[in-house]
């Protein structure tokens, strides 16, 4: 039954990543079947990251008061009439009215099961199911870009999505007399928890966390401003031509999804703050690469190497937290962290773009490496805390 479930996360975790891209990839028939100038894609997207924002601060009281599996599947439903109400869309408005529903439905379930992974299965698990929301986002802009080829319209393609996400909610529902086996939250003595819910300014003042919530801002700016720029940086400062740039630029999510993919296999040598500095290490050698004046085709290498790098990164520091700091505090951290990573994710890449813009694209590699050292500064300090508090 315990594998049963498994297998239901793995599931939930692609449904997570099903809708990620699907605004990106259909944008360009939107807009102007709406008439609104491109850039509002933005403000669709700033929507959805503040529900987002919102739900995984609250996540740690809603998981208390209804258990993850429930929390799951209404969070998926949420997402399934989201997609529905977008599929039905004929005008920005709509677009934005259920872009709140669209953002609420993420986080709460990404905090929620992230914890819960963290607290009843390995970190190879964590590693595979990060990869399955890997997948889910790749096929999602595949779903909708077969859909539009095929003489489809945008809605259509987002009409399916819903389906699929409809299916994974009844099936979510249905598992849910698993999700009770598993429920509590058991220490290292194989006692029941009792934990309560702690609010945003308790949650700071537990030494270390202000340093993990930084690391994980930063983890998350990296990995989108990367991807956000990799293909400008290469068109601009390096000479590719734009269509080749766009096609290869995508290999850096390639990175981190074969990356993660493997390091479930490297987890069962390494522990999580190895393979957090291994990816620190990995994701430096690309910036180098970056910096170096060398060739375009180098420089894609570079984008690779950072994507392989950011892998291990996101799923061992969400792994890494109930160890860090107790599993009746987790669900609350967590929560938090999912905030934190949606902020550096929606404040970080326009940043650079003003940059870009005002100064140079070339910036970008000395960037990424600012944003690479604070990370690692932070994270070394959570281990100096974490390591007192064991002595």
């Amino acid at each position: 039954m315990f594998q049963l479930l498994l297998v239901i996360i793995y599931l939930s975790f692609i449904s997570l990543g099903l809708p990620d891209a699907l605004l990106g990839s259909a944008w360009p028939a939107i807009y102007p079947q709406l008439n609104v100038p491109v850039s509002y894609a933005g403000i669709i997207s700033m929507i959805i990251a503040g529900g987002t924002i919102i739900s995984s601060l609250q996540s740690d009281r809603l998981t208390r008061f209804m258990g993850t599996g429930k929390v799951t599947a209404i969070s998926v439903g949420t997402t399934a009439v989201a997609l529905l109400g977008f599929s039905l869309s004929d005008s920005f408005i709509e677009l934005c009215l259920w872009a709140v529903p669209y953002g609420l439905g993420a986080g709460s379930v990404d905090a929620a099961l992230n914890n819960y992974v963290a607290l009843h299965y390995e970190s190879r698990h964590m590693s595979w199911l990060h990869c399955m929301w890997g997948i889910g986002a790749s096929v999602g802009p595949y779903i909708m870009g077969y859909v539009m080829t095929g003489g489809g319209t945008w809605n259509t393609g987002y009409r399916y999505i819903a389906i699929i996400q409809v299916i994974l909610t009844a099936i979510i529902f249905l598992s849910l007399p698993l999700w009770k086996e598993r429920s509590p939250i058991i220490d290292e003595l194989g006692e029941k928890v009792n934990a309560k819910a702690l609010t945003l300014k308790e949650v700071v003042k537990i030494p270390g966390v202000k340093e993990i919530l930084i690391c994980f801002f930063c983890y998350c700016a990296l990995e989108q401003t990367a991807g956000l720029w990799a293909s400008s940086y290469l068109t601009l400062y390096k000479g590719v031509p734009a269509e080749i740039s766009a096609k290869y630029a995508c290999l850096f999510f390639v990175g981190i999804t074969i990356g993660r993919a493997a390091s479930g296999f490297i987890t069962m040598k390494l522990n999580d703050v190895q393979m957090i500095r291994l990816g620190q290490t990995l994701i430096g050698c690309g910036i180098i690469i970056l910096i170096l004046p060398l060739s375009a085709t180098i420089s894609l290498t570079g984008f690779v190497i950072i994507g392989l790098g950011c892998a291990p990164i996101y799923p061992c520091i969400i792994h890494s937290t109930p160890e860090h700091f107790g599993a009746d505090r987790s669900q609350s951290i967590i929560g938090i962290q999912m905030a934190f990573a949606y902020i550096g994710t929606c404040l970080m890449p326009p940043i650079f773009g003003f940059i870009a813009n005002h100064i140079s694209v070339a910036l970008l590699p000395v960037y990424l490496f600012i944003i690479l050292v604070l990370m690692i500064i932070m994270h070394e300090k959570l281990i100096k805390f974490c390591n007192k508090a064991i002595d």
